[in-house]
């Protein structure tokens, strides 16, 4: 018998069905508890919508989906400071202010949706494709246009289905996912010393040595909780300086993500004389790590070195609990290759609601997309 599929769309994580986090097992970004984190801290420009995919009553796929709506956005990045980037901030402004993104906005990688493992995959892509629409629809009606409808993070592999079905968008390109490979024969942090090729081992030595003033704990929900001003400040001093920027986390973000996670969610404190200097998040989804938001005082982070003996702080404590790979996602592309991460490119879907723009949608996408140059280290024997 050929059954049709069919689609609820929810507004809150309380709302979703009971079975729900038997599809998300496999990846803790796509379950209940994630989801009511970000219905209830998520950055003030943005909100959350969950898809439901159903046969019959039988549910075979689940989805997210996050709105941004730059109105709200004081910034999209400070950094750089040129005819470019007013051009592309003039730009996201007047035509890309309303954003539907299929997908994760805060993360790197696929987690989008997942279906249930019997079910008919392009079927269930083409009715996400009616659940897309809908939501566009819904939100028109109440009074936000979507500007653009984005699809993202997949590898080459991943993305082919897609395609097949939006055949109207266009496939773009961005920054890598940086991820680094835990080579099984590791049990230790020396072990991963021992495997770097002299130069980065001196540099491994000299990051170490900057930082023995420096004290590293990790924080209770208590901790974060006392030190939730000092913690968002660092945080914010770092996301408002980077190049580019679609939306900043809300203050109480680390503490009700530790409230619900527990700990699957890890923070980290570096102290400076007793005073919290930096501090960088780690999430555990299974035999992964992925990497989150970090902050620090950039006048420390330069004299000791903080930014990269984070990074070898989460390599230490990965290979100590034995996870396969740590995700350390994009941004700070060169030093993340320094410690052992390679480049695995990502690709996405995206169209936008005006014709003549989408016609030229390649030419537009490169004035919201700044361009990175970087090179690719090799840290290893």
């Amino acid at each position: 018998m050929n059954t049709t599929y069919s689609f609820q769309i929810y507004k809150s994580a309380s709302l979703l069905p009971v079975e729900w986090n038997s599809l998300a097992a496999n990846n803790i970004f796509l379950t209940r508890e994630y989801l009511e984190v970000l219905e209830n801290s998520c950055p003030v420009n943005m909100t959350c919508h969950f898809i439901g995919l159903f046969e019959e009553k039988k549910l075979i796929g689940i989805v997210l989906t996050q709105f941004l709506f730059a109105e709200k956005l004081e910034s999209f990045g400070e950094r750089d400071k040129c005819l470019k980037t007013s051009v592309r901030n003039f730009a996201l402004k007047n035509f890309a202010s309303h954003v539907l993104f299929v997908g994760n906005n805060m993360l790197t990688g696929q987690n989008a949706f997942i279906f249930d493992q019997s079910t008919n995959e392009s079927k269930a892509i083409k009715t996400l494709h009616k659940a897309i629409n809908q939501l566009k629809k819904d939100l028109k009606e109440s009074g936000r246009k979507v500007h653009i409808t984005s699809i993202k993070d997949f590898t080459a592999k991943e993305i082919e289905p897609l395609q097949a079905e939006f055949k109207n968008n266009y496939t773009f390109s961005t920054q890598p996912n940086m991820i680094f490979e835990i080579n099984e024969n590791w049990k230790t942090e020396q072990d991963y010393i021992d495997a770097l090729s002299k130069k980065y081992r001196d540099q491994y030595k000299r990051a170490r040595k900057k930082s023995e003033e420096i004290v590293k704990k990790q924080m209770s929900l208590s901790d974060i909780r006392q030190y939730e001003d000092v913690i968002y400040n660092l945080y914010f001093h770092v996301a408002k300086n980077a190049p580019f920027n679609t939306f900043f986390l809300a203050r109480n973000h680390f503490s009700f993500f530790k409230e619900i996670m527990v700990d699957n969610f890890l923070l980290y404190g570096y102290f400076l004389d007793e005073k919290l200097i930096g501090f960088n998040t780690l999430i555990k989804n299974g035999e992964v790590m992925d990497t989150y938001f970090l902050g620090y005082d950039e006048s420390i982070q330069r004299e000791k070195m903080l930014y990269l003996n984070m990074l070898y702080d989460m390599i230490a404590y990965s290979i100590k609990k034995g996870f396969r790979e740590i995700v350390f996602a994009r941004t700070a592309l060169e030093i993340k290759s320094s410690v052992g991460a390679k480049p695995v490119k990502m690709f996405g879907l995206i169209t936008h609601s005006n014709a003549l723009i989408n016609h030229n949608i390649s030419r537009f996408f490169n004035y919201l997309e700044p361009k990175t140059e970087w090179q690719e280290r090799n840290p290893f024997k």
